[in-house]
């Protein structure tokens, strides 16, 4: 079954994405401090590669023999420290990020990734693509959130819990269905 021309674009979209993603990894293994963060990125490196990969043989072979290794899930670290966030603002004369700016780029990239393969995802007609662009969503959201925790701990990242006034509006708000018997 060969691609459809919309496919083939998204694959293309994809792979100059995924040549960005592993170019920047590259150099935030080369310029990242924290043994921690290099080693995330370390750990996801081979994922990334492989995922490319894969895209090129889709693109040549209009298949792929592979099965993409999505991690699991990483356990939760509760929203990190008692840090409070810690300010940021742009450097317009930065000449080399520290660990804090390859976070957040590394962050933001696995992020913008995965929309990207959701969207592709939602314009494949090819069932064996479309499970492809699934497990690469998955993948980059379990790695983005392996990054949210680090980038929490640091302090780098505010995160708070909801306030019980909020929740106790939003559950206020939405009540929950009956369920019907044998929906599908």
């Amino acid at each position: 079954m060969s691609l459809m021309t919309h496919e083939a674009c998204e694959l293309s979209e994809l792979l100059m994405s995924c040549v960005n993603s592993i170019n920047s990894m590259g150099l935030f293994l080369n310029q990242a401090k924290d043994p921690t963060l290099k080693g995330i990125v370390q750990k996801h490196m081979a994922a990334h590669i492989q995922d490319y990969n894969m895209k090129v043989e889709w693109v040549t072979k209009s298949s792929s023999t592979q099965q993409l290794q999505v991690p699991s899930m990483p356990s939760a670290t509760n929203g990190g420290t008692n840090k409070l966030p810690q300010a940021v603002m742009p450097n317009p004369n930065l000449t080399a990020p520290d660990d804090r700016a390859i976070a957040t780029s590394y962050l933001l990239t696995l992020k913008r990734a995965g929309r990207e393969y959701a969207w592709a995802a939602f314009e494949t007609s090819n069932p064996q693509l479309r499970k492809f662009l699934e497990d690469a969503f998955t993948m980059c959201s379990r790695h983005a959130f392996e990054v949210g925790e680090y980038m929490m701990k640091q302090g780098w990242y505010p995160a708070a819990p909801a306030q019980a006034p909020l929740l106790q509006e939003i559950q206020q708000t939405f009540q929950p269905v009956r369920e019907m018997a044998a929906v599908h």
